[in-house]
């Protein structure tokens, strides 16, 4: 039997869906190997909590997209938040709604700097709903801001 729209985390649409992107600055001596110990833990963890999204890491800059239940990518971005692996954690956005995930697939997914307007655009191509459509293209603008910084 599907979730009454009264019970918590859903609505008359569907599932209420959390998301949040940040970005932040890698301590020093990150490096591949250490991004993929990251991708490796999350791919762990975040199915079980429902989470998912997008790690893209390149010039020294994490910028992440989570979305999974309220809680649970609260509770994830507390800890990156007290992780040393990074710096100066910028919250980009927050958002709460009833619509399809963008990452569906990707219980975490690290894409590389390079590649990173190629998956947005992809994913943009893909989306059902107008809503994610200009998250994705929002996501994107951010993407572009992130990677002016990081030249600066």
């Amino acid at each position: 039997m599907p979730p009454a729209a009264d019970e918590p985390g859903f609505t008359r649409d569907g599932p209420l869906l959390y998301n949040l992107v940040y970005c932040s600055r890698a301590a020093p001596g990150m490096d591949a190997a250490g991004v993929a110990a990251i991708i490796a833990t999350a791919r762990r963890n975040n199915a079980i909590h429902g989470i998912t999204g997008m790690l893209v890491f390149g010039s020294g800059v994490f910028f992440q997209w989570l979305e999974g239940p309220r809680e649970s990518v609260l509770r994830l971005m507390g800890l990156i938040q007290r992780d040393a692996r990074h710096e100066r954690v910028v919250m980009l956005s927050e958002t709460e709604e009833s619509r399809e995930r963008l990452f569906p697939d990707w219980d975490m997914e690290w894409v590389g700097a390079e590649h990173i307007r190629d998956v947005l655009a992809d994913a943009i191509d893909a989306a059902g709903q107008a809503s994610n459509v200009a998250a994705l293209r929002q996501l994107l603008i951010e993407v572009e801001a992130t990677a002016l910084l990081s030249r600066s």
